[in-house]
């Protein structure tokens, strides 16, 4: 009976003890968006991982789809309980800071700044202060069709500015009969930006400049000759509509991200084959498109005892090996860390490579360089704004309106919205 109880009596002990081992973690809870179930596996590896090394810190990981991680966001903090780590884009990261939703992190990357590619930092850099810690990124390649090319007497060449993609277009088009290239048109703040052509200049719209005119003009007379493909030209997101045509050999060339010829690989193995990479022209600015920053951010309200535990998971998740890791498990992405950015994985082209490793070596020939362009931080009711420069874009470069008087009059409502900042 005497051992019975104190078997018990140490049972109850060793209970205690664990619970209060447990009581005594810190708890670091990192939200991402729309990665779960597929990367399920990474970020359990991630866990354990870090957990070995750290056995002081307990990680959570949660994934919400990316429509719903700004409304659970919101009210966690208006809680009280917010995570203290979330997943967030550029825009919406300028967007937060702005509002003070979330906090620099220029203390808790100390001297490991130094680790990241400079534009990656320079994205999450507003006002002079770090905003999060950089993660994956995307970068632009172009893809070609080369049985197109040969036909359009085009074989051996490749367009190394914007406007020899037009005129290669317009090329390909006039011999093929078939659409040489699909830009994104809906985004042309960040064609602007690229081309470096300035939008707001002194708080007043720039756009309606001489150079403004003069690249339009090239998208004209392209759209006139049957180069741009016309459907969903205008959109926000044409995406969907160039990858269609490209795998069906109806485009003559696609500027996406390398993970793109996966889908071309798996549902159009004829163009797959036919398939030749080149890098994505890059305008005066060198920036590399295509960039579209994921990052960690603080948000308002964590814990200051949690923040030591925070940074070391942040740099732990967003360091070199983790982030080669993640791009391995991609097989598109790229890192935002220098050293994995100079992994041979990017840097090297094994024996008997494809279109898709071609492009994800080509991409990752520069990724200091890579930005996100997206908009112009501070302006108000930028949706207003951004709606009534892509139609002004729409209506001048098919024609319905000349392109000075399409973009004068965009310029004078920007003007009339900024003036009231």
């Amino acid at each position: 009976m005497q051992l019975k109880k104190l078997a018990s009596s140490l049972a109850l002990i060793g209970f205690a003890v664990a619970g209060s081992a447990h009581a005594d973690k810190v708890k670091v809870e990192y939200w991402t968006m729309s990665l779960a179930p597929k990367f399920n596996a990474y970020f359990d590896m991630v866990e354990k991982k870090f957990e070995a090394q750290n056995p002081d810190i307990d990680v959570v990981w949660v994934d919400l789809p990316w429509d719903v991680i700004q409304a659970k966001l919101t009210a966690a903090i208006a809680a009280g309980q917010p995570p203290a780590l979330v997943n967030l884009n550029v825009p919406w990261a300028y967007d937060y800071a702005q509002d003070g939703v979330i906090q620099p992190v220029d203390g808790l990357l100390g001297g490991d700044k130094a680790v990241y590619a400079s534009g990656a930092l320079a994205d999450v850099t507003f006002k002079g202060k770090v905003y999060g810690f950089p993660w994956y990124n995307g970068a632009n390649i172009l893809a070609y069709n080369t049985s197109l090319f040969q036909k359009a007497g085009l074989a051996g060449k490749t367009p190394k500015s914007l406007d020899e993609e037009l005129v290669m277009a317009k090329q390909i088009a006039a011999k093929t009969g078939v659409p040489g290239f699909a830009p994104a048109l809906g985004k042309i703040i960040g064609i602007f930006q690229a081309e470096g052509l300035d939008i707001v200049v002194g708080g007043k719209a720039a756009f309606n400049s001489p150079a403004h005119v003069a690249l339009l003009k090239k998208f004209q007379d392209a759209y006139k000759s049957g180069a741009l493909a016309k459907d969903n030209l205008f959109a926000e997101d044409n995406f969907q509509t160039s990858i269609a045509l490209y795998n069906a050999g109806k485009l003559g060339m696609l500027e996406s991200t390398p993970s793109t010829l996966d889908r071309t690989k798996s549902d159009a193995k004829d163009i797959y084959a036919l398939t030749e990479v080149a890098p994505a022209p890059m305008g005066p600015t060198k920036v590399v498109k295509g960039g579209w920053l994921m990052h960690f951010a603080v948000p308002k309200g964590v814990n200051a005892k949690v923040l030591p535990a925070t940074a070391k998971f942040a740099k732990f998740l967003t360091g070199d090996e983790m982030q080669l890791a993640f791009s391995k498990a991609t097989g598109g992405t790229y890192p935002s860390t220098i050293k994995a950015g100079d992994d041979a994985f990017f840097q090297s082209l094994p024996a008997g490579s494809g279109a898709l490793e071609k492009a994800r070596a080509v991409g990752g020939k520069n990724i200091d360089n890579i930005r996100t362009l997206w908009g112009v931080p501070g302006l108000p009711d930028f949706e207003a704004l951004n709606k009534r420069l892509q139609d002004a874009v729409e209506a001048g470069v098919t024609g319905k309106k000349d392109i000075k008087e399409a973009l004068d009059d965009a310029a004078t409502f920007w003007n009339e919205k900024l003036a009231k900042k």
